[in-house]
């Protein structure tokens, strides 16, 4: 009798219970039997001596041997022959695939569980990327790389919502920047209007996210439409789009993430019309459920990096006012903080790229260049706490003071030809002779000369420049001559401080004047001080104050040495001196030339006063070429 086959043999022992469990069977090479049940997934193999699985897995197998007692070991759910009872083989089939569907079912439960822990995680560490960066360009690329990654789309862009430049009342949408896995292509800003009528704008208006399965089949009364201009100029092709709009903790919409055509295999390039067909598939709603949430991490994050760039902006503003403020008491000087500032972040920066020498290992990174920037533009902040006519006193004799003294000269000469006048006058009526009146005359007129005289040398003293040993004398010997005044008593032609003021040997100073100036230094420390410049400047009023010291301690206000002046303050002191020689011409002193006071520096180095690196650094570099620059003295803060 012939041996019936397998399958024939399961379907009559089995009979109409097959049929109503719903199972499929399927012959498999090698002899044996796939039993499936479509509903919860389980499979069980059923094999016959001799036969061949090459790839069980986890399957449960149930061998059908030729006797029991020489049935071949395994790891076999059970054993029967060709005589088994009808409801036991059922029954153990069907235990097998209930237990081979639970283990699918775990293992299924178990890796969703580890992907759903993945998500979680990226969620986490986005977030915390997100929470980081605080420069805007750089968010909102991140913002978009990372929601692309999460749901595996090709392309997408980036829209800001701002104030129409227009109508600050009203909000437009800016376009920032776009990704594209497929194609390369530089992207332009530009400028369209919040309405439904894009995708984009759709989802500012409506604060929800738009997902759209075929870009190409947009329901018709749907308010929005695309626009394929861009796609027939690029030979790209977009089908599947989600608009996710990004928004803050009060509910305003900050900007949107449009994510275009999610790919079967993210690591795929769409370059031809079967790459699109076979590879662009709508967006999952797990995909969008985890952008939505990256988009509430970023809305948040946007408006934190929103409010860092305005407060630096008003920080910014706030120093350029300061300063401002502050030249406009000396009005000579517009300008120097800023060109100090420049001169300064330009040689630190020149300090910073040195990979040999004294500063080879001397490195700034961006926090610090502001910092020491910034420093630069206060340095003279202290001014404030100087008196304005001193920090304006051109000439020796301030100019109420010379008004005073030109009024008492003036004095004595009307005076002297009065006395002149009554003289003669009496002589005439006496009868004097004119020999004896010419001679009075002579007197008179010699006497108004010298007062000329006097008047000459006080006007030259006045000058702020070197007296030469002579010019004391002949300042000490007008103050020595007197005159009467109204009431009939001796008065000196010059006040005791009005001749001290005349004997400054250089500039306009006096000793008093000169150390109430040199203050600035101390009160720029101490009323930065007072600012709670945080942690990323809290060195700001030292570098500020300290550009005066000297190497070899013969600076102010501290009389610090060399290895006690904080590297910033040692460039700030070159980059000062540089420019209040060549600054343009002041009341008190002329711009000399770049090759003069290139000479000058080094005067200085050679008397130990400033950093000789730092010069040559300053010189070979020619740093001074920042100058030349557009803002270099405008208040542009880097």
């Amino acid at each position: 009798m012939t041996r019936t086959s397998l399958e024939e043999w399961l379907k009559d022992c089995l009979g109409r219970r097959l049929e109503k469990a719903d199972w499929a069977v399927v012959a498999l090479p090698g002899g044996a039997l796939q039993i499936s049940h479509g509903t919860d997934g389980g499979e069980v193999l059923i094999e016959e001596d001799g036969s061949n699985v090459s790839d069980a897995g986890d399957r449960p197998s149930i061998l059908i041997a030729t006797n029991l007692d020489d049935a071949p070991e395994g790891d076999f759910f059970e054993v029967f022959t060709r005589d088994a009872r009808s409801d036991s083989l059922f029954r153990s089939i069907s235990n097998a695939l209930l237990m081979h569907s639970l283990r699918v079912d775990g293992v299924d439960r178990e890796q969703s569980l580890r992907r759903r822990d993945y998500e979680l995680k990226e969620i986490i560490e986005i977030g915390k990327s997100l929470s980081a960066q605080k420069n805007v360009d750089s968010l909102l690329s991140m913002i978009l790389e990372k929601s692309r990654h999460l749901i595996g789309a090709d392309a997408g862009s980036i829209y800001v919502v701002e104030a129409s430049s227009d109508d600050n009342d009203k909000t437009q949408l800016r376009f920032k920047l776009s990704q594209n896995d497929s194609i390369h292509y530089e992207s332009r800003e530009f400028v369209m209007p919040v309405s439904a009528d894009s995708i984009a704008g759709a989802a500012v208006v409506m604060k929800r996210s738009i997902d759209i399965p075929d870009v190409h089949n947009i329901p018709k009364e749907a308010p929005y439409k695309f626009d394929s201009t861009w796609d027939e100029r690029m030979a790209y092709r977009t089908c599947s789009v989600l608009a996710v709009p990004m928004i803050n903790q009060v509910g305003e919409v900050l900007g949107v993430v449009q994510l275009i055509n999610k790919k079967r295999n993210p690591s795929a390039r769409l370059l031809s019309p079967g790459d699109f067909d076979r590879e662009v598939i709508p967006m999952d709603a797990r995909g969008k459920d985890l952008v939505e949430t990256l988009a509430s991490q970023a809305g948040v994050a946007m408006e934190n990096a929103f409010l860092y760039v305005e407060i630096k902006r008003i920080f910014d503003g706030f120093v350029r006012a300061s300063v401002h403020t502050i030249e406009q008491r000396d009005p000579t000087t517009s300008g120097h903080s800023f060109r100090v500032a420049s001169l300064t972040r330009a040689l630190a920066e020149v300090v910073h790229n040195q990979s040999d020498g004294k500063y080879a290992d001397v490195k700034f990174d961006d926090e610090i260049l502001k910092e020491i920037e910034t420093a630069a533009l206060l340095h003279d902040f202290g001014k404030v706490g100087v008196r304005e006519e001193v920090l304006v006193k051109a000439k020796k004799l301030y100019p109420p003071n010379l008004k005073i003294v030109r009024a008492r000269f003036d004095f004595i000469r009307r005076s002297i030809e009065n006395d002149h006048l009554q003289r003669r006058l009496m002589m005439i009526e006496e009868g004097t002779p004119e020999q004896e009146l010419a001679i009075l005359d002579h007197g008179s007129q010699r006497a108004l000369s010298e007062i000329d005289e006097c008047w000459r040398i006080i006007s030259s003293a006045n000058e702020p420049t070197i007296l030469a040993e002579g010019d004391f004398k002949k300042v000490e010997e007008v103050a020595s001559r007197n005159y009467f005044d109204l009431n009939g008593k001796r008065q000196p032609y010059l006040e005791a401080e009005e001749l001290k003021a005349l004997l400054v040997a250089k500039g306009s100073l006096t000793p008093e004047e000169l150390e109430e100036i040199r203050s600035h230094a101390a009160h720029t420390i101490s009323f930065l001080k007072k600012i709670p410049w945080g942690k990323s400047m809290k060195n700001l009023p030292l570098f500020a104050g300290a550009h005066h010291e000297k190497l070899n301690g013969s600076g102010y206000p501290y009389g610090l040495k060399e290895d006690e002046i904080p590297l910033p303050a040692k460039i700030m002191a070159v980059a000062d001196i540089f420019d209040a020689l060549t600054a343009a011409d002041r009341p008190y002193k002329k711009a000399v030339s770049l090759e003069r006071a290139l000479q000058i520096l080094d005067f200085e180095v050679k008397d130990n006063h400033i950093d000789g690196d730092l010069v040559q650094l300053f010189r070979d570099n020619e740093v001074y070429r920042v100058l030349n620059e557009p803002g270099a003295a405008e208040g542009k803060i880097k």
